[in-house]
């Protein structure tokens, strides 16, 4: 065993190392994984059942899911997407002047919003501008994208690594950050950043046509899977229902349109369609599958259709291009066990991922979040889309009037909590649960859109890991580990000890959460300040910050992740212009927050 190590330090390490594969192997849930983790460190006798489940109640978890309630509220009422419709007119039409805009824009909203709803907020009007004045999406999301993380680390309340890293500092008995601690770094971190996308990123981002502006069907390669087939008089589909028929149960046929007595197409047909002779159904489904059993379901494939989106568009039916968003409960799961046909009365034709088309059986695909879907059915049908959190439309978002009376209420609510907090009236959980409790109170939201609107994914993970940083300094790990990082830098000052700081954390946040990320290096950052008598306050914003510094990959970010099939980016796009952006970022903390926050007690 290495010098100064007990077996404590040993278990707390392995199970942090097992914790970090298995959260970069993404086999299984980061949730799960965190609970794995708290009950692992009960089980072993480091952390008593009380220590262990302490998380759940820690200010910090509470004030991340009170945060995602009211980020809904500003969405559903349309204070959010106000804001997104105003960058066009601010911005104009030049490349340039767009990304400075939508990167203020979404960082000025990141600061009081979680990362991921920002840029939900605005991918849909951001596409839609991009498509207005002929710039490509892919010149457009990740400016977008990394934009909200950027701003996320100008307040306490803007990322939860910023809470997290604040709250070590109280458990170690320190003042904690207040809301606005993290402002002038933070400010010059994003406008550094928005000046470099504008002055260099930029021309490192690929100016690729989107998937969608020309014909959704080639772009979903839709033309291998439409088939048009007449119903002959001895059918016996004839006087069944679309439903009744088992197309799809039977074949994985999906009924698209139907042509009858040589009127224009009936779209987005209903389940209880009831299919005649005569009928051309125009179908979704393996054109193999289609001549192996077109003699049983006595059909005659017609020749030479040459479908295109036009084909598939009246005034009463549309496709539409849908985003995979950010609720837990998508994630994971297919179109048949969400029996999404029947719940939407849609009809999915398309699943793009990452940079190709999915193939094969889409009901039987696992979604992900950022997959795009191309649906296909009515248009009101479509248009209720934008009310469900779990979904995107890729076009500006129309709020509902009713709730867009809401947002005067909805906006004084959010300020007061904000007043509340830079005033020190009451801490910011204390707020964030109060601004919460009156957008139920005040109907602006109900209770049953409260619980919906948390990312209890992201909740269950926080409170999983904070156990983690409480047995590194119960078990004396956190020492140990700063006491390696001085005796591996410390002859090089104080500040050699903070770039290898940020470095570590950095790494770490692109293959796991920047939440676990930050509660892992929190403390090793406390316990190295005070092997060096140095104050704790530069080391721990620094973490903080390079916690929310995942821009070298599309794993590091569920914001990432988002904009990546729809601005139809590869994976070291990313890499290309985020890597200078981190680099960037280091120098940034290096030289600034020494001054902000001296190192010197």
């Amino acid at each position: 065993m290495l010098e100064g190590m007990t077996p404590e330090i040993a278990t707390v390490l392995a199970l942090l190392g097992v914790a970090i594969l298995l959260f970069a192997s993404e086999r299984i849930r980061v949730d799960v994984v965190s609970m794995m983790v708290l009950l692992s460190l009960i089980l072993v006798g480091v952390l008593t059942p009380e220590e262990a489940f302490s998380g759940f109640s820690n200010p910090a978890v509470i004030t991340v899911w009170a945060i995602y309630i009211i980020s809904f509220a500003l969405t559903v009422t349309g204070v959010a997407d106000a804001i997104g419709q105003r960058i066009m007119r601010i911005a104009g039409p030049t490349e340039a002047s767009l990304i400075a805009v939508i990167m203020l824009t979404v960082g000025v909203m990141s600061a009081f919003m979680n990362n991921i709803g920002a840029t939900a907020v605005l991918l849909p009007a951001i596409v839609g501008i991009g498509r207005r004045v002929n710039i490509p999406a892919s010149k457009l999301l990740i400016p977008l994208a990394f934009g909200s993380l950027l701003g996320g680390v100008t307040t306490l309340i803007g990322t939860p690594p910023n809470l997290l890293a604040s709250n070590a500092l109280g458990a170690a008995g320190l003042e904690p950050f207040a809301l606005f601690d993290y402002t002038p770094m933070g400010l010059i971190v994003m406008f550094s950043g928005i000046a470099y996308f504008v002055l260099v990123g930029r021309h490192l981002l690929p100016s690729r046509t989107e998937h969608g502006t020309d014909d959704l069907t080639s772009d979903y390669e839709l033309r291998d899977y439409l088939t048009e087939l007449r119903v002959r008089e001895d059918s016996p589909l004839v006087g069944k229902t679309i439903l009744g028929s088992r197309l799809g149960e039977l074949y994985d046929f999906t009924v698209v349109g139907v042509v009858r007595d040589k009127k224009p197409p009936i779209l987005g047909v209903a389940a209880q369609f009831q299919i005649e002779a005569g009928d051309t159904l125009l179908i979704r489904g393996a054109f193999s599958k289609v001549m192996d059993h077109r003699a049983d379901l006595g059909v005659e494939i017609k020749p030479h259709a040459k479908l295109s989106e036009l084909d598939l568009t009246s005034e009463d039916a549309m496709l539409a291009e849908v985003v995979v968003g950010q609720r837990a409960n998508i994630e994971g799961q297919t179109l048949k066990s969400l029996d999404f046909r029947r719940a939407h009365d849609l009809t999915v034709l398309g699943i793009w991922r990452g940079e190709h088309p999915v193939t094969g059986s889409l009901g039987d695909a696992p979604l992900q979040l950022g997959d795009v879907l191309l649906v296909h059915g009515p248009r009101d049908r479509i248009a209720r889309l934008r009310y469900d959190d779990s979904f995107l439309i890729l076009q500006p978002v129309k709020v509902d009037r009713r709730r867009r009376g809401r947002a005067p209420l909805a906006l004084a609510i959010f300020v007061g909590m904000i007043v509340s907090v830079a005033v020190g009236w009451v801490h910011i959980s204390v707020a964030a649960v109060g601004a919460s409790i009156l957008l139920v109170l005040t109907h602006v939201i109900d209770m049953d859109e409260a619980y919906d609107s948390i990312h209890w994914k992201s909740v269950f993970l926080i409170a999983g890991m904070l156990p983690m940083g409480l047995a590194m300094d119960k078990t004396g790990t956190a020492e140990y580990l700063a006491d390696l990082i001085v005796g591996t830098a410390g002859d090089l000052g104080p500040r050699a000890i903070m770039i290898g700081l940020f470095v570590l954390t950095t790494i770490i946040t692109e293959f796991m959460s920047n939440a676990a990320a930050a509660v892992l290096v929190a403390p090793i950052a406390i316990s190295t300040a005070a092997t060096m008598n140095a104050s704790p306050y530069a080391f721990v914003m620094g973490v903080a910050i390079a916690a929310s510094n995942s821009f070298m990959f599309p794993i590091g970010h569920q914001a990432s992740v988002l904009v990546y099939a729809p601005g139809s980016y590869r994976f070291f796009d990313y890499t290309r212009v985020g890597l200078p952006l981190t680099l960037l970022i280091w120098v940034l903390l290096v030289i600034f927050l020494p001054l902000l926050w001296p190192l010197t007690p």
